[in-house]
């Protein structure tokens, strides 16, 4: 049914990618990316349950046409897929996240203070 293009802002897809894959980020992006990421996830969830009431409701009426349970039996498995990729990314995200602060406070650790 529906591709995570279609669903999603490209940008944000693209960028979430090469974050987790290792490119560096500021902080404050990271923020952006893992708010907009969360709000990714929250709508395919929402559109999910939505799907799945619609598709609940077809199967309890005996004079549903097959047509339109067979398209709403895609619709949830496109947004299942998409919502699993989002998790995958999030999480991907967050490790990475924590990578480069990590990566941030062990450098000026380093660096020792200005005031010595």
């Amino acid at each position: 049914m529906s591709a995570i293009p279609e669903k999603l802002d490209l940008a944000l897809v693209r960028r979430v990618r090469q974050v987790v894959a290792g490119e560096v980020a500021t902080e404050s992006e990271l923020r952006a990316l893992a708010d907009d990421a969360a709000g990714w996830i929250r709508a395919t969830e929402a559109q999910l349950h939505a799907a799945e009431g619609r598709l609940a409701g077809l199967n309890a009426d005996a004079a549903s046409p097959l047509a339109e349970i067979a398209a709403e039996v895609r619709r949830v498995d496109a947004l299942s897929r998409e919502l699993a990729e989002a998790r995958r990314l999030v999480q991907g995200l967050e490790r990475r996240t924590r990578e480069l602060r990590t990566a941030w406070l062990k450098h000026h650790a380093d660096a020792g203070s200005p005031f010595s």
